[in-house]
């Protein structure tokens, strides 16, 4: 069975863990550093940690950032700007000595769900992780669709009011961000969520209006792509009653509209911590095989 080092780079975090071919070891993180020297040294040594003795055949990596396997480059942004638009790949595989693969966080959460998740058994599934923003993945015929400009599965970045795209509507922080700019407190997105559960009028009527323009977006979502599942991510996914207020909102605008049949299934994703892990693998996996 193949082993191989897998690596999740983060804004704040890069997490690192040894696939011995079935399973996942212990997973270690280390802080993000601000320039790309110290990067480079990050990775070396958080590989060389989870490595130890095992013969590895190569380093599986999730990257934020629109990934164009064909010339090795991150476009687009992130949080991380020093890892983009230059060719990473050729210089990684420099690095590690070693076969390495790239691939966009969100898909590599789509990937994971696919092979061993809520979308095994399922061929064309879409994915919105929720976290800072709104990430997304597009899976068609057990493939990642990547589009022609490698933004498919942007959803974050659909305009639902001409003030603000579904990102700047929906993540916990941006959630956070508007109830503490009504209210001169300085909370973050789970206690906001919290003060919703505890009845907090301001916090109920911001939560509430995430979910109708969630809602909005997914029944968009699926007329536009006609999936099996629509699976939600990030650590919101864990919230029961915020995925009903959102099925809810589906059935609202369904019975709005007035056309069209189809109930979305919208589940929770399976996999949170590992998941860009377990899918950077599979990625590599596919990629090498």
């Amino acid at each position: 069975m193949t082993k191989l080092i897998a690596i999740d780079i983060g804004g704040t975090s890069i997490k690192f863990s040894l696939w011995d071919g079935d399973t996942l070891g212990p997973v270690q993180s280390r802080p993000t550093p601000d320039n790309i020297d110290d990067f480079y040294a990050v990775l070396k040594d958080g590989a060389d940690a989870v490595r130890g003795d095992a013969e590895v055949e190569g380093v599986a990596i999730s990257s934020p950032g629109s990934v164009n396997q064909a010339t090795g480059v991150i476009e687009g942004a992130s949080a991380i700007p020093y890892i983009h638009n230059f060719e990473i790949q050729p210089r990684l595989v420099d690095l590690f000595g070693l076969p390495v693969t790239l691939e966009n966080d969100a898909n590599c959460a789509a990937l994971a769900e696919l092979a061993a998740g809520a979308g095994v058994g399922h061929h064309s599934l879409l994915f919105l992780v929720i976290g800072t923003g709104v990430g997304g993945a597009v899976v068609v015929n057990d493939r990642i669709w990547h589009g022609a400009h490698l933004y498919g599965g942007e959803f974050g970045y659909m305009l639902m009011r001409p003030e603000g795209t579904l990102s700047e509507i929906v993540s916990p922080v941006n959630l956070a961000n508007r109830y503490n700019t009504a209210t001169g407190d300085h909370i973050d997105g789970k206690t906001l969520f919290e003060r919703a559960e505890a009845r907090d009028p301001q916090a109920m009527r911001l939560v509430a209006d995430a979910e109708a323009v969630l809602g909005k977006a997914i029944f968009n979502l699926q007329y536009a792509f006609d999936p099996e599942r629509i699976l939600i991510g990030g650590a919101i996914s864990e919230n029961a009653k915020f995925l009903d207020g959102v099925r809810a909102a589906v059935d609202a605008v369904k019975a709005r509209v007035g056309i069209g049949d189809i109930t979305p299934e919208i589940l929770p994703c399976e996999y949170l911590g590992e998941a860009n892990l377990r899918g950077a693998v599979v990625n590599f996996e596919q990629q090498v095989d």
